[in-house]
């Protein structure tokens, strides 16, 4: 069934269209409880139509216009909670849950944006390119880890949900696509400096192939390097965000 509303590449788009997938997502969202909901990217509406049923707070970001025009036309009695608003350059406040079929051109970019207001957004359940999906959820050892995994992973249990086929959009992508699900941890405050902690994970994965002596040298002094010497022939793929943190207070040490 065509979508009644126009697929625009320069947006990332890929509609929905089996409803049971659609309705697997909304309900996946009741492991997470929040105050309110965002809906990045409702597009025609598959996921819209079950989350206007079940929460009063709820709010729909999209930035293309005929989708905004259609919702509103479609759900005239939801209007105000239809909003032409990008999530990326929002003021994130409240406490609330984000749900949506992400477009994939800013996918990570969205992560990225919950990571850094994790105080405000208690869980997530999104879809993505399964290949971003998996590395999001993917475990230390695994070569598809990296930074976007370890970032998330310290503040939020993730957890890969289920992976949908291309058949069930329109137009159907050229890949998979994956669901993962993220609940905030009680615990937000890493125990070290998290400014260190993040540039020590990048630093770390950009010379990803390089043990952590070679990628961190500048770091290590003869006053550290006793206390991370199992990690010196470690590559970082190899480390938790746990043993991360435990880096970081060897190599950057609160003030």
């Amino acid at each position: 069934m065509a979508s009644p509303v126009r697929a625009k590449k320069h947006l990332g788009q890929h509609f929905l269209r089996d409803e049971n997938i659609a309705l697997k997502i909304v309900d996946s969202l009741l492991q997470i409880t929040a105050e309110s909901v965002i809906e990045i990217g409702p597009g025609d509406g598959v996921l819209s139509k079950h989350l206007f049923e079940r929460y009063k707070d709820l709010s729909l970001f999209d930035i293309d216009q005929e989708s905004i025009d259609y919702l509103k036309r479609t759900y005239p009695m939801h209007v105000d909670k239809i909003k032409f608003q990008d999530f990326l350059h929002w003021q994130v406040e409240g406490d609330l849950a984000v749900i949506g079929n992400f477009p994939y051109n800013i996918s990570s970019q969205i992560v990225f944006k919950i990571i850094e207001n994790k105080h405000n957004v208690v869980g997530m359940v999104g879809m993505f390119q399964k290949e971003v999906a998996e590395r999001i959820a993917s475990k230390k050892g695994s070569r598809v880890y990296g930074i976007m995994s370890v970032l998330t992973q310290a503040y939020y249990d993730v957890e890969y949900l289920f992976t949908v086929d291309a058949q069930a959009f329109e137009p159907p992508p050229k890949v998979q696509s994956g669901v993962i699900i993220l609940r905030r941890k009680e615990k937000l405050k890493l125990d070290c400096d998290e400014k260190a902690f993040k540039s020590i994970v990048k630093r770390a994965f950009n010379q990803r192939r390089k043990m952590l002596r070679k990628s961190l040298k500048d770091l290590i002094n003869p006053e550290n390097s006793g206390l991370i010497e199992r990690y010196l022939t470690m590559r970082p793929e190899q480390l938790d965000y746990t043993e991360f943190v435990e880096l970081t207070n060897a190599l950057a040490p609160l003030k």
